[in-house]
């Protein structure tokens, strides 16, 4: 869950490092913005036509835009708890609560001295106490940006709710004092508007306000490292011409400098909503990929889960159908050779006795054989559980094994280089077990038996895979008395599907078919057997 976490920190505004597109994009806009401050600057105190629906349409829409941003912000600190974030939300709430402060007490809009008013100072002193604080709120949001964050670990009992709810009030708290400081301590504060024109004292308040712009934006510089930090630039470059426009070049109200300031203005709001918005449409595409991705990799699991049922089902048919035609004649023979040792034992010559042996030493091997095969069947139930396999390994480890159980008798095994594969260890050891058990039976007659184990370069193999062989210098065998011998796997089973296979030979077949292989032989009578099978490569 962390890991998944960290990814999706990586993907959001804040946290997404600005490319040379967004680069690019940021300083187009600053240019034209450049331009045309460069454009009007001369222009700004030329007086227009007062139009008063103006100003409670401008900040209406700055309202709007302030607040969906800070609401976005808030969202992305639920998600990673970053203080800086935190911050910057109040700080755009903060904003949308000043334009609404200050279109309230506008005057001649809603009333001849606005509804918020204690005297005509307080609509200018809201406007440079609101454009004076943001940036401030900015500079914050930059340090705290760059220093160390909380985390989610430490803020998981508590929860975002309560740190959000606690900043709304104190945005609440903050924009309503200044409110009061200008309505009820309006007598208190200096002149700085005579009417809709600019008393002399408003150039220096105006000056510090735009310097608090040109302060935010230095800091961004140095110490950005965000898309989000990189429109935040823009943000504050555009407020530094809508203060100089709207208060600083100009010479009052409604002339070329106010209104184009306050068009400023409103299109620094737009920028960090409108990448917000767009970062959100990305966000919920690529949800809809991954939902998309999510089903498909829940389908194939489906149908691996119907295919494993099938095979387990196959197994249980194939395990029981073996169990019920060998254990019958199996019991048969075993009562025959009791009876003729009881009736006959006295009387039967060496030849008698050593066939009477023969005939109890395969019943007990035919016994173990079936052990196995019921083993292999209760293996085979259970889930593949396919990971990186170091073949050689598995291999030496079946050989020790299988030796120690075996009579004293001399046997060279010669393994090659086998490297890895993908598969389940047990199922392996399981075919292994058949494939060398197999070898060491038919070399009984050979001094020194050998036992060859190693992967085929001459065989082509299915794409993506290898072949391997397990050789014996023992008896061989014919191939279609072979097939005759174990008729019953046949009957119970394709002949595609086994090719010739006794019981033990049926394991290897099954084990190696699960993991996406085959098995084949090649023999002869006196010149010993090789058998053939098939692994994909193991995955990097």
């Amino acid at each position: 869950m962390a890991h998944e976490f960290q990814d999706a920190r990586g993907a959001l505004l804040s946290t997404l490092p600005a490319g040379p597109q967004e680069r690019k994009l940021a300083l187009i806009v600053v240019l034209v913005s450049t331009a045309i401050f460069i454009a009007a600057a001369p222009f700004a105190t030329t007086p227009l036509a007062p139009v008063p629906a103006f100003l409670p349409v401008y900040e209406s829409a700055l309202v709007l835009n302030d607040a969906i941003t800070a609401v976005l912000l808030y969202g992305q600190y639920g998600i990673l708890r970053s203080r800086a974030l935190l911050v910057l939300a109040a700080a755009y709430l903060f904003s949308a609560l000043m334009a609404a402060a200050h279109m309230l007490s506008f005057p001649g809009l809603f009333a001849a001295g606005g509804l918020l008013s204690g005297g005509p100072q307080t609509t200018a002193w809201l406007y440079f106490l609101w454009h004076a604080a943001f940036p401030f709120c900015v500079v914050a949001y930059a340090y705290l940006r760059n220093g160390a964050e909380p985390g989610r670990s430490q803020n998981e009992r508590t929860g975002p709710g309560i740190a959000i709810a606690a900043s709304i009030v104190a945005v609440f708290a903050a924009a309503g004092a200044l409110v009061m400081l200008t309505v009820a301590g309006h007598d208190a504060m200096p002149t700085i508007m005579q009417g809709d024109r600019d008393a002399p004292a408003k150039f220096l308040v105006a000056a510090l306000s735009w310097l608090a712009s040109v302060v935010a934006m230095i800091v961004l510089w140095r110490r950005q490292r965000s898309l989000l930090d990189l429109w935040l630039m823009v943000v504050m470059c555009v407020w530094i011409f809508d203060v100089a426009l709207a208060a600083m070049l100009n010479a009052g109200r409604y002339d070329l400098g106010w209104y184009a300031g306050r068009v400023y203005g409103l299109l620094a709001a737009s920028f960090v909503l409108g990448v917000l918005l767009l970062e959100n449409s990305m966000l919920y595409a690529r949800l809809v990929e991954a939902y998309s991705g999510e089903r498909r990799e829940r389908q194939r699991a489906e149908e691996k889960s119907a295919e494993l049922a099938a095979v387990n089902k196959e197994l249980d048919s194939f395990s029981y159908s073996v169990s019920h035609d060998l254990r019958s004649p199996l019991r048969a023979v075993i009562a025959f050779a009791r009876m003729l040792e009881e009736d006959h034992g006295a009387r039967l010559d060496a030849e008698g006795k050593r066939l009477l042996g023969v005939v109890h030493d395969s019943a007990q091997r035919m016994g173990q054989l079936i052990e196995d095969l019921l083993q292999f069947a209760r293996l085979g139930r259970q889930p593949l559980r396919t990971r990186r396999v170091e073949l050689d390994e598995l291999v030496n480890q079946t050989i020790a094994e299988l030796v120690a159980a075996r009579e004293d008798r001399r046997i060279d095994f010669d393994i090659k280089p086998l490297g890895p594969v993908e598969g389940d260890p047990t199922l392996l050891k399981q075919a292994l077990v058949n494939l060398l058990s197999n070898a060491m039976k038919f070399t009984r007659d050979r001094d020194p038996a050998v036992i060859e184990v190693g992967r085929e370069s001459a065989v082509p193999a299915q794409e993506g895979g290898h072949v391997y062989y397990v050789k014996d210098n023992g008896a061989g065998f014919d191939m279609t008395y072979y097939d005759r011998l174990f008729g019953v796997f046949q009957r119970l089973h394709s002949q595609e599907d086994y090719e010739g296979t006794g019981v033990g030979l049926a394991i290897v077949q099954k084990v190696i078919t699960r993991h996406g292989g085959r098995v084949w032989a090649n023999s002869e009578p006196g010149a010993g057997a090789t058998f053939y099978f098939t692994l994909p490569a193991a995955q990097a």
